[in-house]
């Protein structure tokens, strides 16, 4: 009588049909695969990337995919929740708001944390991919950021220069783009790195670097009246 015969090793399996076996995983698993490698995806090739090559990637086909995103605006949708949303922490205002601490130290330990969050590989390239694209990613986020971050940290400074508060004198156009000068200069770290490769060293020190600049500027913007350009340089534009 001849030897019962075994079944094949995984080894040779995957040798004789030259991929691997698709790993059996929970509902939930595989969509947290998908959204994982989906992240990394289009963080590398922008939005561009097509969901044909996305499923190449996690060894399982396009039908398959579609199962758990039907459109790749809804993967897209996921990996937008996943990246810009789940980094937000609802403790970043309370830090900013801490009456404890003195204005500069809660600005320095709020952008440190934030720096940490957002000067992603990921993060940076999908923000930057999102505008490019013409996604409202950028939109909604910023609308966020500039509703729970940038009116707050406004009051915290008229508070800290004895200016009148939000409720006397809402928020300016110079006092936003005194946040943004701040902001975004911690934002360009990300893009510095990630986008033009080149080395970023000590990110907290350049962060409390550029918030210590920003309170010494801050006087001169936050909670004084606009004024109109001098006649001088209101002839040179026209």
């Amino acid at each position: 009588m001849s030897p019962a015969r075994r079944p094949p090793a995984a080894g040779r399996d995957w040798a004789r049909t030259g991929a691997p076996a698709r790993r059996r995983l929970s509902h939930a698993q595989r969509e947290e695969e998908i959204v994982r490698e989906a992240v990394g995806f289009f963080a590398e090739f922008g939005f561009e990337g097509q969901t044909r090559e996305l499923a190449k990637r996690l060894n399982i086909t396009q039908p398959l995919l579609y199962r758990y995103f039907p459109t790749k605006d809804a993967l897209v949708e996921r990996v937008y929740q996943e990246v810009f949303l789940r980094r937000w922490n609802p403790f970043w205002e309370e830090t900013i708001r801490d009456p404890s601490r003195p204005l500069r130290e809660r600005l320095i330990a709020f952008y440190t944390d934030y720096a940490t969050a957002i000067l992603t590989y990921e993060w940076i390239r999908l923000f930057m991919f999102a505008g490019l694209k013409g996604l409202d990613f950028n939109t909604r986020y910023l609308d966020l950021l500039r509703e729970r971050v940038f009116a707050l940290i406004v009051a915290q400074l008229r508070d800290e220069f004895g200016r009148p508060p939000l409720a006397e004198r809402p928020v300016t156009a110079p006092e936003v783009e005194a946040i943004w000068s701040l902001h975004a200069g911690i934002f360009y770290l990300g893009v510095r790195k990630f986008v033009y490769n080149m080395p970023v060293d000590d990110v907290s020190a350049i962060v409390a670097m550029k918030v210590r600049l920003f309170l010494d500027g801050a006087r001169t913007v936050i909670g004084v009246e606009e004024t109109a350009p001098p006649a001088s340089l209101q002839r040179r534009d026209r």
